[in-house]
């Protein structure tokens, strides 16, 4: 039953009451208090205990009630309530205005309780006035106790009262504490006849002469007379305005006992940042037999400020209880109950009462408020965690120095004694001189001495030698050669004698040398004391002990900063790849949004939480071409979010040609804004992108997109067990799909012959039986990917390969099968199952038939055909159960689309470009090319590469074009196109390399004849190297300028990606993904565009020599004509991003809509 409680206008408000006349007229003038109640926040039982600091109310809950107002208390009044218009809680906001429900709230509580006075007779005296004009204006963090009542208040959002604290005055009356007139002693001052104007400004007169009070206060010590007066006329003023209120509130509570309205609040226009007094007539409540009083509630239908505050007995007539609340600013309506604290409650016939506050927010305003209020807090804690991980990385680098440090004294120390040993044994055999060989002068001398070396040249292999110089060094040649001086002739006559002066090292203790014909590096004979080299002895040497001490030391600062320059190194390698990534990531992602640019668009381009954009959208290229109405119905986070769908929008015309626009808010809390187009406000035809619908990311947001669960079943995996194409995709699309925050699995045999090596925490994870056998699970680690393996017992994949059996249908169908198993007896319910060719399509149809019904119902099936060459019936089998399906290209996917395995399933077929992995194919940090480069240095990267290849091979080392072939040689890539073009360049002057072998012996044959030919006519300019290796063809890659992929079809092909990857030129054939990944320079610049990009190689069409030829003599002549140009479309195709960042976008979105099914 709804309730409309009937009150006076609030006597303490002048702009409320100033229409009216006197004091006897406002209490015939009433208005409306909402008492509601809303169906979601039922109280049926107990309330909780009051919550801890910190917790968080996201509204009022209420547990079973044992009695209830209309249950086992008294229904006073009810008769006079029936039939009250009053609108329910949640019906509550302003004209035309929908309510929203958002899951953000404030876990701030307030807890204020008010003790009876003891003393009631004691009157207050002038500071305890003061102090309670404090109390009364002040609603915050404080805590007072005084002798005759206690106020206890905490910090909003918390129930635990504050330790109270003394007052500073002692005798305060709680008559001047309560503004309710609890237990008041009369003040002893009548105010007949009072002015209804006047009352109304008592309180705002009460706050002014609290000031004036403290100011007089302040004054006492002045002992002006003057003062005294002033102090005694303000506290004779306060006490009139406090009898004053508790006048007015005794004739509030009697209208509206009269009334039979059961509680009320003071003032009666509530507004926000005000602190107002709620009664509560105990007598008319469902609570009068209760001794304890609470109220419980919230602001804005319970979503912000929860607070929970004693109710204490008044001095009004009647049995009013009463209790101070705090309006918060961002209010728009408070709601509460009344509770015993325990199982007893009050909540207006399971309305709630609610009060509206007048001139603040609305129900939108606050909504926006909530999600400004989640955004501060997402800034801060993102810096709060930022800060912590940077402190961390630098507990972290402080702890690896430490280490580090220790490590170099370790190596330093064992250095030196090897040193040591080895230059004891130098020292033994070190003389002061040989007779008639060498000798010096002095023969004592000391480091940092002048001496004369004397040799002799008769005496060995340089006696015809017309100069003679000594290269040497010292302490067994420990900093190398260090000792350089040409030997000029002796006037002793005695042999053959020659001569120089040598400084002597500072710390030198031998001195090692040997003679020769000529200075180095030009010397051709020498004498080294047939291979000891000479050594002599230092006769005045210092300490060996301090030596081998100050030894160490320089061994252990020279390996510090050897240490260092390499971690300086290895660092800004990693900033600059972290830079190229990111750019790459930001040019990907605006190429992404541009790439639909010819139907639907926004301005500007990045769409950013809490902005407006603009949105275009281009009917002419649509099925709505010729409509003479567009509208745009939008929503946000892929139609999930909590305002719902927006009201259906007319695009507008806009200046640029057929284009149509509109305007959209985007709310703080969209990750993603998502649209469709119809002709009319009602419906019609719609442009729904065939399914997909239309979504722009947006960025900014205080929302992040809720991670699915991917789970691949899949046969091939790289690098553990790779035979084609398939285990790269499966691979890199689940780390691109992972790095975007989503959850992905892999289900995969344990093949007897698995490369372990690659895989990091392998460990046995449990066992499950099923098809008559026991099947061992093992989990483990691939590129940062978990991989769940399945073992059968019965040894299916126990064979010693991947293919090449002759029951692999029956092996991979078992495969297939015991997959759904585990992952139905897992309880895993993951959001896409994701299964490739004909290897795994079984899942799609055993999934349908076996799991989507028990167990596994959330889940949808993806199917990708790699290569339709293989399996096709099963393909086609795969392609009528899974919800969608893909193939690697566009392009492909038109070629194939007439298979009758595709064809009646076009509705659900999409074609997804494959993408390369940039950690895998990296020339900035690939060990195997001399110079590492980035797009900056690309010249001389490549240019250094391709010097390191000639010279591996064996070719001339000389600037000249050279075009890389990297293939398996089978007629699907065009080996006769391959030879004519092997022709072709070493015609243009060019140089050729081939990688690659053949599983036909025929073919493999064939070209071993080929390649003979070529070495013996072409030695210096052909290469083919008719096996696999894969170092070799990173350094094909990086040296190369042109590679060659003329295949006769190509679902998607990696070479040519590899290869721009790597800066060198792809010339292909058009098919396939040859023809959606390269643009060639003089044909393709608009179709580039499109797709926003730029011509990036040659391409041909045809399966013959003419177009090889027309493609090849288009190259060369562009890399002989113009090198600037040539270097510059080298830069322009590094720079492209041919990785799993744009697939990957393109898989997520295919993966929603399959979850739309």
């Amino acid at each position: 039953m709804e309730v409309s409680l009937q009150l006076t206008r609030p006597v303490w408000c002048s702009n409320v009451c100033s229409d009216t006349p006197n004091l006897n007229n406002a209490v015939s003038t009433v208005s409306p208090l909402l008492f509601c109640y809303n169906f979601s926040r039922k109280r049926n039982g107990k309330a909780s205990n009051p919550r801890p600091r910190g917790s968080t109310s996201k509204r009022f809950s209420r547990k079973p009630q044992t009695r209830t107002s209309n249950q086992t208390k008294s229904q006073k009044g009810d008769d006079k309530r029936e039939g009250s218009g009053t609108p329910l809680s949640n019906e509550y906001a302003r004209h035309n205005v929908k309510a929203i429900k958002l899951n953000v709230d404030s876990d701030e509580e307030t807890t204020v309780e008010i003790t009876q006075a003891t003393t009631a007779e004691e009157g207050p005296g002038m500071d305890d006035i003061v102090e309670t004009v404090k109390t009364i204006s002040h609603v915050g963090k404080l805590t007072k106790s005084t002798e005759n009542g206690r106020i206890s208040t905490v910090d909003e959002g918390s129930n635990e009262s504050a330790n109270e604290k003394q007052t500073a005055k002692s005798g305060v009356s709680a008559a001047a504490v309560d503004i309710g007139g609890r237990e008041s002693k009369k003040l002893g001052v009548e105010i007949d006849g009072l002015e209804h104007t006047e009352c109304a400004n008592i309180d705002d007169d009460v706050k002014r002469n609290a000031v004036k009070l403290e100011s007089a206060e302040g004054k006492k010590d002045l002992g002006s007379a003057g003062g005294k007066e002033d102090d005694y006329s303000l506290q004779a003023k306060l006490e009139m305005e406090v009898k004053s209120r508790e006048q007015a509130l005794q004739r509030l509570s009697g209208v509206n006992f009269s009334l039979g309205n059961k509680m009320f609040c003071y003032p009666e226009e509530v507004k926000p940042g005000q602190t107002i007094e709620v009664f509560l007539n105990k007598s008319l409540s469902t609570l009068n037999s209760e001794s304890d009083l609470i109220i419980m509630g919230a602001f804005n239908d319970w979503r912000w400020k929860s607070f929970t505050l004693n109710l204490n007995k008044t001095r009004l007539n009647g049995d009013w209880w009463s209790c101070q609340v705090h309006v918060p600013k961002e209010a728009y309506k408070m709601d509460f109950v009344f509770f015993n604290g325990k199982d007893v409650y009050d909540n207006n016939d399971k309305k709630d009462y609610c009060i509206p506050i007048i001139g603040g927010i609305d129900v939108l305003e606050f909504e926006e408020f909530l999600l400004e209020e989640k955004r501060r807090e997402l800034e801060k804690h993102a810096k709060e965690q930022a800060e912590k991980e940077r402190h961390a990385n630098e507990l972290k680098r402080i702890e690896a120095e430490k280490e580090a440090r220790e490590a170099d004294r370790a190596q330093a120390k064992g250095e030196a004694e090897r040193r040591r040993e080895m230059l004891q044994g130098v020292i033994k055999k070190a003389v002061t001189s040989v007779h008639n060989l060498w000798f010096i002068e002095p023969r004592e001398f000391s480091g940092g001495d002048i001496i004369k070396l004397y040799y002799n040249r008769s005496s060995g292999p340089l006696a015809n030698a017309k100069q003679i110089w000594i290269h040497g060094g010292y302490n067994n040649w420990k900093d190398g050669l260090s000792i350089v001086a040409r030997l000029d002739s002796s006037e002793i006559k005695d042999g053959d004698w020659w001569h120089t002066n040598v400084v002597v090292p500072d710390r030198a203790l031998v001195l090692d040398w040997v003679f020769a014909d000529g200075p180095p590096q030009h010397a051709l004979i020498y004498d080294n004391n047939h291979r000891h080299d000479f050594h002599a002895i230092v006769p005045a040497r210092g300490p060996e002990d301090k030596y081998w001490i100050e030894e160490e030391h320089e061994i252990y600062k020279k390996l510090q900063e050897e240490r260092m320059l390499k971690e300086e190194a290895v660092r800004e390698k990693a900033r600059i790849t972290a830079r190229v990534k990111s750019e790459t990531k930001e040019r990907t992602m605006k190429t992404f949004l541009l790439s639909q640019k010819d139907i639907v668009y926004t301005e500007p381009l990045d769409v950013h939480a809490g902005s407006t954009v603009s949105l275009f959208y281009n009917p002419a290229n649509t099925v709505l071409n010729g409509k003479p109405e567009i509208w745009l119905r939008c929503s946000f986070n892929r139609w999930t979010h909590r305002m719902g769908t927006l009201q259906p929008q007319k695009m507008l015309p806009a200046e640029n040609g057929s284009h149509v626009k509109a305007r959209v808010k985007v709310p703080l809390d969209a990750y993603m804004m998502d649209f469709v187009f119809s002709e009319r406000e009602d419906g019609g035809v719609f442009d729904n992108k065939l399914g997909m619908d239309y979504h722009i990311p947006v960025f900014g947001g205080i929302a992040k997109e809720p991670p699915m669960h991917i789970v691949h079943i899949a046969v091939e995996m790289a690098p553990i067990a790779k035979v084609g194409g398939l285990g790269d995709v499966v691979t890199s699309l689940s780390r691109a799909v992972q790095d975007l925050n989503h959850n992905v699995d892999i289900i995969f045999p344990k093949y007897d012959c698995l490369n372990l090596s690659n895989v990091e925490e392998f460990k046995f994870h449990r066992s499950y039986f099923w098809g008559g056998t026991e099947i061992k699970v093992w989990f483990g680690k691939v590129e940062g990917l978990s991989v769940y393996f399945l073992e059968p017992q019965n040894g299916l994949f126990w064979a010693g390969c991947i293919y090449g059996c002759k029951n692999d249908g029956d092996r991979f169908g078992f495969f297939c099968h015991a997959a759904l198993e585990y992952l139905l007896q897992s309880g895993s319910n993951p959001d896409i199952i994701h299964c490739h060719d004909w290897s795994s399509a079984p899942v799609a149809w055993l999934f349908k038939d076996h799991y989507v019904h028990y167990g596994l119902s959330k889940a949808r099936v993806v199917f990708t055909i790699h290569n339709l060459e293989f399996g096709a019936h099963l393909i086609g089998k795969a392609m009528a159960y899974a919800d969608k399906a893909t193939t690697v290209s566009p392009t492909y996917s038109k070629e194939v689309s007439g298979n009758p395995a595709i064809a009646p399933h076009l509705y659900k077929f999409h074609g997804i470009l494959n993408g390369i992995d940039p950690d895998i194919w990296d020339p900035y940090n690939d060990k195997v090319l001399p110079v590492c480069y980035t797009s900056e240095n690309v010249v001389e990267g490549k240019r250094a590469a391709k010097e390191a290849l000639q010279q591996k091979l064996g070719l001339k080392r000389a600037d000249l074009p050279l075009v890389g072939i990297i293939t398996r040689l089978t007629h699907q890539k065009g080996i006769h196109l391959i030879k004519h073009a092997i022709w072709r360049t070493l015609d243009r002057g060019g140089q050729v390399v081939l990688l690659g072998s053949a599983p036909d012996p025929r073919i493999q044959n064939d070209f071993v004849n080929m390649a003979s030919h070529l070495h013996s006519s072409h030695n210096d300019r052909a290469r083919l190297c008719l096996t696999y290796d894969e170092p070799l063809s990173h350094l094909i890659y990086a040296g190369a300028d042109f590679i060659l992929v003329p295949s006769i079809f190509e679902p998607c092909g990696l070479t040519q990606l590899t290869a721009m990857r790597y800066g060198s030129i792809p010339i292909v054939r058009k098919t396939g993904g040859l023809y959606d990944t390269v643009f060639d320079i003089d044909h393709d610049k608009e179709r580039a565009q499109a797709r926003g990009l730029e011509p990036n190689g040659f391409n041909f069409e045809g399966a013959d020599p003419a177009g090889v030829d027309y493609a090849v003599n288009r190259a060369m002549s562009a890399w002989y004509e113009g090198r600037d140009w040539f270097n510059s479309l080298c830069k322009l195709v590094m720079e492209q991003d041919w990785s799993w960042n744009r697939p990957a976008l393109d898989y997520l979105e295919l993966y929603h809509a399959a979850r739309k099914l």
